[in-house]
């Protein structure tokens, strides 16, 4: 059997020696009493069992898997234990009751996640995921006795989530399994990320990055699960300033915006758009949504007949952040936006005679950083509308600044504008012509060439 593609009904099948490791002494003569009880009986009665002594069942379940090491007996536990959470979630409460606070109930599970074949370690994930969850998270004292100051070798929730956190970062680097290996650790991702501690463990594990190639537009159910799952990640991170540091300077924000461009998935695009509700006031973030269109993309939605109130409010206030930072924003930083993303058009600002009076010292930051990149989309760009921008505003530089000629002949923009003079766009060939007359007649002879 490949332990790969091991279900849980397959393992439940199996007939485990239980009175065998009582000889052995590998389980006590009440644990037999109890597996004997529950060990292949109906739902309901195992239901009764759980009601009336859970947490002696735990303690069962977790010390068989602490001292018994038999790879099929690991697996028939762990499918004992998947199959009493998945029937009824909250009775990951039992893990934290006060007959087990000097029990260690985590490091069986911990260790396991490292140990074991895939079978092995996706019941455990999902079983730590499930019990970390459930603890209460009073002040001062932890659940299973580990206090503050507790001098006791229990695993602490802070190793435990640690430890967690690093195999699920594991997993999104080289998974165990090919196909459920990046979705497990997701979908556990989606739920410990409510809690800061994991925030902050995630961040400090480089975390990060590995969800952004995950956020791309999704065409089967199963990779629409994968992208709201990571969708939800990114929103929890959202309210943590450390990880909103790293989401800014990744690829993040386009891929945001052209899954909900893209997608038709109602709670995909609600955890995307309040996301980018948290995100708009922070950095830069407010601006770049401006010129990645995302205004006119938020009409858009806002047309369609969405039915849950979050994404209509999310909506609203997101169009309302919008309209804000349009209006913040400087007419030298929009035009710096519109050159970086290369997204060059006829704006008002291009032809403006004030505008280019007004900034034209600001062209001088970062050694002319501006005026590289125009020069560069000369010789990058296939848009024909972006090629005969940036020649009109290289042409605009030069009748403006009292040194442009120079500084566009030393930057060689000559060459690259000369070879347009010959483009099949009559719109690039008039703009390239009107740069090169420009730069061969001065500032001080040009002002008749105004387009």
């Amino acid at each position: 059997m490949d332990h790969a593609e091991l279900t849980t009904e397959q393992v439940l099948k199996r007939d485990i020696p239980w009175e065998q490791y009582m000889t052995t002494k590998l389980i006590t003569g009440t644990c037999l009493q109890l597996l004997r009880r529950y060990d292949k009986r109906p739902e309901t009665y195992r239901s009764q069992l759980l009601d009336d002594d859970g947490p002696a069942y735990v303690q069962v379940f977790v010390g068989i898997l602490r001292d018994i090491f038999k790879e099929e007996t690991v697996e028939y536990v762990l499918a004992l234990i998947d199959e009493l959470l998945t029937a009824n979630p909250k009775r990951a409460r039992l893990f934290h009751d006060t007959s087990l606070v000097d029990k260690d109930v985590y490091e069986a599970f911990l260790r396991l996640l490292w140990k074991g074949n895939w079978f092995i370690q996706e019941k455990s994930c999902k079983i730590l995921g499930l019990i970390v969850s459930a603890r209460t998270k009073p002040q001062g004292t932890v659940a299973n006795g580990e206090a503050s100051n507790s001098k006791s070798k229990i695993t602490s929730i802070d190793d435990v989530l640690k430890g967690l956190v690093e195999w699920l970062c594991a997993q999104l680097k080289k998974p165990s399994h090919p196909s459920r290996g990046i979705p497990t650790a997701i979908s556990c991702l989606a739920t410990l990320l409510k809690e800061p501690v994991v925030r902050s463990s995630f961040v400090q594990a480089d975390g990060v990055k590995l969800l952004v190639p995950l956020i791309s537009p999704a065409s089967t159910q199963q990779s629409m699960q994968l992208l709201y799952e990571t969708c939800l990640c990114v929103w929890l991170l959202s309210y943590y300033e450390p990880a909103i540091e790293y989401l800014a300077t990744s690829r993040t924000l386009p891929r945001l915006i052209e899954v909900i461009r893209s997608s038709t998935k109602e709670k995909v695009v609600r955890v995307v758009v309040l996301t980018l509700r948290n995100l708009l006031s922070k950095g830069t973030f407010g601006a770049q949504m401006v010129d990645l269109g995302l205004p006119q993309i938020v009409q858009s939605l806002k047309a369609q007949a969405w039915s849950d109130e979050d994404l209509l409010e999310g909506l609203n206030q997101l169009e309302e952040g919008l309209k804000d930072n349009i209006k913040k924003l400087s007419s030298f930083d929009k035009y710096k936006q519109e050159v970086l993303l290369g997204h060059l058009d006829w704006s008002p600002m291009h032809k403006d005679a004030i505008f280019w009076r007004e900034n034209i010292t600001n062209f001088e930051e970062n050694d002319f950083q501006i005026l590289r990149v125009l020069i560069t989309i000369l010789d990058t760009s296939s848009d024909p509308r972006a090629l005969a921008v940036a020649c009109f505003d290289i042409s605009q530089f030069v009748q403006h600044h009292p040194a442009g000629r120079i500084i566009v002949t030393d930057l060689k923009a000559k060459e690259r504008v000369m070879k347009l003079m010959n483009h099949e766009s009559a719109e690039v060939t008039k703009n390239a012509l009107l740069c090169i007359q420009r730069l061969f007649l001065g500032a001080k002879y040009a002002s008749f060439l105004q387009a």
